[in-house]
């Protein structure tokens, strides 16, 4: 018997097969949201390519750069089908995912109709919704109840009918609605008999997204949060994902302005130019830009950008290149602008003996063109660390990181924003699923 080599010896945790359907119910039926689901339509039916989807475009390498192994990660780890997804989702208007995609505005209505049978199934479930925290959106397709832990019952209720009455095998819910305003975790988040406590007596520190995660977790449903709110950030959502097995990401979908900065940053900090200042700029039309005319919810989405730099340049070990850098995020809601936001960034760096520099970005994206990806990978990882023995249980799924402006840890770990250490820790998190080796791009071994 031939001798096993060293990758054969790595042992290979446990994935359960991902059989049958899985069930995606998503918060908020709004751009993000109808676009994801629209371009899985699409390119089941082979009238479009997904693009912007590491999970179904992306390769990973396998072993040395010689060996000639770059395999799909879809061929790699067992990742359920896009013909195997089903959807549901809530929402404060009663539009069905057909009607709410012409007025989001990011399709073409060409595009839309092909798939307008498919769009038109999908009718939002009545919401869970509070005007205190998103103030600048009001819709009559909201729940009603007797406190906040009724409200959450009403949601567990809409898990197990979906699970139900569509025959899924397996469940994820992604949060893909509006930011809500700005909340600090208070001792209502530290435990489950306190959060539970607080639901009975409708706690004002306990936001709608926190009831439909708090639902999902109870329910034994993987949770992502796409938007900065605190929602699973919190003691008590860490405390249920792990009781439950169901593990959670988050928060605030990497796109537009906050992507360039993960590309941009590590470049600076590799080539160590330093940073006087960097100055943001937003204008976006849709619904997203609406809510963020609140000082609350801006507050929230304000959080969560001006974090990444201080977290990518790390001041305190270069004092001389980034102390006291000047970093400054705006966002204009512009109704003309649509889902078209621009965002324009002005950078002032410097270099050999401090001569002055600058870097002028005006990034005109398409929000919800590159958020879509972002809650397909999402969900077809979070619903692979479910069906993983190993990872089931840890409840925060720090590897998914990739995909956030403001990733989740443990508490006392700061978090890891450069994009290229992240897709390092997402790629070698897979290697390690499937008992292959992890790659450290050494590469001494060439030349000996």
């Amino acid at each position: 018997m031939a001798a096993k080599s060293s990758i054969d010896l790595i042992q290979e945790p446990t994935i359960a097969p991902a059989k049958g359907k899985l069930g995606v119910m998503i918060p908020g039926m709004g751009a993000v949201a109808t676009t994801f689901m629209a371009g899985v339509e699409a390119i089941r039916k082979g009238i479009a390519e997904p693009i912007g989807s590491l999970t179904q475009m992306g390769t990973i390498r396998l072993g040395k750069r010689t060996d000639g192994r770059s395999p799909l990660i879809k061929d790699f780890v067992p990742l359920a089908s896009l013909n195997d997804l089903v959807f549901t989702g809530w929402d404060i208007f009663e539009d069905n995912a057909y009607e709410s995609a012409l007025n989001a505005g990011v399709l073409e209505k060409e595009l839309l109709n092909k798939v307008k049978p498919f769009l038109k199934s999908i009718k939002p479930r009545k919401a869970v919704f509070d005007r205190k925290y998103v103030k600048m959106l009001d819709g009559k397709n909201v729940k009603k109840g007797r406190n906040k832990m009724d409200l959450a019952e009403q949601l567990r209720a809409d898990i197990r009918d979906f699970k139900k009455t569509s025959k899924v095998s397996r469940l994820v819910m992604i949060w893909c609605a509006s930011t809500e305003i700005f909340l600090k975790q208070g001792p209502v988040h530290a435990s489950l008999e306190a959060f539970e406590k607080g639901l009975r007596k409708s706690d004002p520190n306990i936001a709608p997204s926190m009831i439909y995660a708090y639902a999902a977790l109870m329910e034994g449903v993987p949770f992502a949060n796409g938007a900065p709110n605190l929602t699973v950030d919190i003691p008590v959502m860490l405390e249920l994902s792990k009781r439950n097995h169901a593990p959670i990401a988050g928060k605030d979908f990497k796109t537009g302005q906050t992507l360039m900065k993960t590309i941009l940053a590590p470049g600076f900090k590799a080539r160590m130019l330093g940073l006087n200042g960097w100055f943001s700029t937003n204008i976006l039309g849709n619904r997203d830009g609406e809510v963020l005319e609140d000082p609350g919810s801006f507050k929230t989405k304000e959080e969560s950008k001006l974090s990444v730099l201080e977290r990518i340049l790390q001041p305190e070990l270069y004092p001389k290149l980034y102390k006291d850098f000047y970093h400054k995020v705006r966002i204009n809601y512009y109704p003309p602008r649509g889902d078209n936001k621009e965002g324009w960034d002005n950078i002032d760096i410097f270099g050999w003996l401090g001569y002055p520099m600058q870097i002028k970005v005006d990034f005109l994206c398409r929000d919800s063109i590159l958020a879509a990806p972002l809650v397909l990978d999402l969900v077809l990882f979070l619903d692979l660390a479910k069906r993983c023995e190993e990872l089931s249980g840890l409840g925060i799924q720090e590897w998914l990181s990739f995909y956030l402006k403001s990733p989740m840890t443990v508490p006392g770990l700061y978090p890891e924003h450069d994009l290229f250490i992240q897709m390092m820790k997402l790629k070698n998190t897979l290697r390690h699923l499937r008992g292959q080796e992890l790659i450290t791009h050494l590469g001494l071994e060439y030349y000996d």
